[in-house]
């Protein structure tokens, strides 16, 4: 079921939206398909900040068995 909702938009974002609206149907479907597309797109980059949090955090004992390891290679 959809709603009908009111939103403000620059000039500019407008124009850009009415250029390529038909490629979607309209303006309706354009935005809705933008925000589809946000909402699953910010989940996983949240995902991604959290890892990179933990891989910072034992960033120094990470490179300390990196190194390690490397060290056990043989010359080729």
């Amino acid at each position: 079921m959809k709603v009908e909702t009111t939103i403000e938009l620059t000039e500019d974002l407008l124009a850009a939206i009415d250029e390529r609206s038909g490629e979607y149907g309209g303006r309706s479907e354009l935005v809705e398909a933008a925000l589809r597309a946000l909402i699953e797109i910010r989940p996983q980059s949240d995902l991604e900040g959290r890892d990179l949090a933990i891989i910072e955090r034992y960033a120094d004992e990470l490179n300390e068995e990196g190194a390690d390891a490397l060290e056990y290679q043989v010359s080729l």
